[in-house]
């Protein structure tokens, strides 16, 4: 993996294919490895996953990261008694009891659920693991391998489940490739917006308050507002009608838009019907909050298509093992919006929505870095969606021709599309290669049906409208933690939260300095001043920590002179300059974007 998350050139010249399977057997070299050095943990799942593998053991003491080393040794030793892997079946019924007589409970319950009636297995020597494969031949055909981490994690994903200890590990054909990948992994631990966040003061997190719900301080705030009022300026020139809708709802609202059905586990519920209490719910989306207030009026075709807005903070009752920095949490603020349209003005507005996507992340500099997925329903897994084949035929089929004609590069996923139709997702990848969904456009046939929402079309009849949900730059904590990796730390001028560090050499110039910075202020610009007693050299690299785009120094010259001595984060020291010439280039640079 590179930086910008791709394979080294070595791995990629292998089929992806191919790299799953090396992981695979890599994962079970790790679980003999395990078994040969803990025999009484219990076996979880191992699977071959983006930029490696994993295992989950039940272990009475979890592992910690001292015990890799051994456990690297041990699998360093398997790989070179090269022993052959041997694929054999037996019945379903057969591989629950073989499970269960030597302990393996987690794997008794897998293979009590396996579809049809044959239980797969692979064995290397003395390890024998219920798997589907495909793996290597032999352990010897493992060139090169890494474990990563040691993380905690519950059994199938449950709270309610054990807790077992997650072992990570990496593999790849070549020594090469697998230095290429742990260099880039180290590069992007230095750009982990957890740390440098956290370091910069732009968020916290506390156990006090709970898992998920990280504490915006002063600078991330500051960059969240100043993406908040680009994002909702640029929707109104746009004919977007900003609304206020309220953060929880009774349960009535949510059973008619279908989340009740399709999506309660991931709400956060208040009441208990069975005592005869309404139950509420804290909002997950604000959709149905903003039909309702449609169907407040009777509408013409000659009133759509409406464009509605929301700034919405909304929450979600993700798992705990979920959770990362502002990546996933459980609340989070979104700008939200939805279109009602007529049904010829479907297409139209989807590629408007998709154009001012592209605007603002032109203007927030990820435009370059984005992947698009049309994200489609799985007519094998109906109880995931709304019953509908023909509806999703159809809707998927426009859908289609409307991404064909905006000619992006886009890839297909069946099982990802919205309980209620087919959506894009565009994404782009983290620092570690993992890829996240930033932006959702989606078109709905389900809504307008439920809440009963029409117009009144040129002919005097009743029409069903079509809805796009979207969002125009998705999750503002999540976009804020991309921004910070992506510029480790160092935001471009307009988004920085202070943009000018203003350091007088003495305590002789503090007032010239707060003067400069009045100034300043006055002028649009956020602007500090370090009051602190410590040298000016130790001010300057103060600033340079705090990843600043300028810094004025001031001495005695500067003052007399009345000018200020500009240090640049990208073009080092500028230079004396008046006051309004610097201040005119930085206003350009925040006009342009920079």
């Amino acid at each position: 993996m590179s930086k910008e998350g791709k394979l080294p050139a070595d791995a990629a010249a292998h089929s992806p294919e191919e790299l799953e399977v090396l992981r695979h057997t890599a994962s079970h070299v790790m679980a003999q490895a395990v078994k040969r050095l803990f025999p009484d943990v219990k076996l979880g799942i191992g699977p071959s996953i983006s930029n490696g593998f994993y295992y989950d053991f039940q272990k009475s003491v979890p592992f910690t990261p001292d015990d890799l080393e051994h456990i690297e040794a041990e699998m360093k030793k398997i790989i070179r008694e090269d022993i052959p892997i041997v694929h054999s079946e037996t019945s379903k019924d057969e591989a629950v009891i073989r499970m269960e007589k030597i302990g393996e409970v987690f794997k008794a319950e897998l293979a009590s659920e396996l579809d049809g009636d044959t239980a797969s297995f692979y064995s290397q020597g003395d390890f024998t693991d219920l798997c589907r494969g495909p793996h290597l031949k032999s352990t010897g055909m493992i060139p090169a391998f890494k474990l990563t981490q040691v993380a905690g994690a519950y059994w199938r994903g449950d709270e309610k489940k054990p807790m077992l200890s997650r072992i990570y590990g990496t593999a790849f054909f070549s020594e090469e490739a697998l230095a290429g990948y742990l260099e880039a992994v180290e590069e992007a631990k230095k750009r982990d917006h957890n740390k440098i966040g956290r370091e910069l003061g732009y968020f916290t997190t506390s156990e006090l308050v709970g898992q998920g719900l990280p504490l915006i301080m002063p600078k991330g705030a500051k960059v969240i507002q100043i993406l908040q009022r680009f994002v909702e300026d640029e929707e109104e020139k746009r004919g977007y009608q900003s609304t206020k809708t309220p953060y929880m709802a009774k349960s009535d609202l949510y059973k008619v838009s279908g989340h009740w059905s399709h999506y309660k586990d991931g709400m956060f519920l208040m009441g208990d019907e069975s005592k005869g209490e309404d139950v509420y719910a804290l909002r997950p989306m604000t959709c149905p909050f903003q039909f309702i207030i449609y169907n407040s009026a009777l509408r013409s075709y000659r009133d759509l298509p409406i464009r509605y807005s929301e700034t919405s903070t909304l929450f979600r009752n993700e798992s705990s093992g979920e959770m990362h920095g502002l990546i996933r949490v459980r609340q989070f603020t979104i700008s939200e919006g939805h279109l009602i349209v007529r049904p010829d003005q479907l297409a139209d507005e989807f590629r408007g929505v998709v154009s001012l996507v592209h605007y603002i992340m032109k203007a927030i500099g990820l435009d370059d870095e984005l992947t698009y997925r049309f994200s489609k329903w799985d007519p094998n897994n109906r109880g995931k969606y709304i019953d509908n084949p023909q509806a999703w035929e159809d809707s998927e089929a426009r859908m289609k021709q409307i991404l064909d004609s905006l000619s992006i590069d886009y890839y297909e996923a069946v099982g990802e599309a919205a309980f209620y139709g087919p959506k894009l997702d565009i994404q782009m990848r983290n620092v570690y290669g993992k890829e996240d969904t930033l932006i959702t456009v989606q078109i709905d046939f389900v809504q307008p049906d439920r809440f009963d929402m029409s117009f009144v079309d040129s002919d005097g009849t009743k029409k069903r409208p079509y809805v796009i949900h979207r969002t125009s730059v998705g999750c503002y904590e999540r976009t804020l933690a991309i921004l910070i990796e992506k510029h480790a730390g160092a935001l471009p001028s307009w988004l920085a939260p202070v943009q000018v560090k203003i350091l007088p050499i003495s305590d002789a110039q503090l007032d010239y300095a707060e003067e400069v910075a009045s100034l300043l202020k006055a002028r649009g610009f956020r602007a500090e001043v370090d009051r602190s007693g410590e040298k000016i050299g130790y001010k300057i690299r103060a600033a340079q920590m705090e990843k600043v785009p300028y810094m004025l120094v001031m001495g005695a010259k500067e003052k007399e002179a009345g000018t200020v001595s500009v240090r640049c984060r990208k073009r080092g020291d500028l230079g004396p300059m008046p006051l309004d010439e610097f201040s005119r280039m930085l206003k350009d640079e925040v006009t342009i974007k920079a």
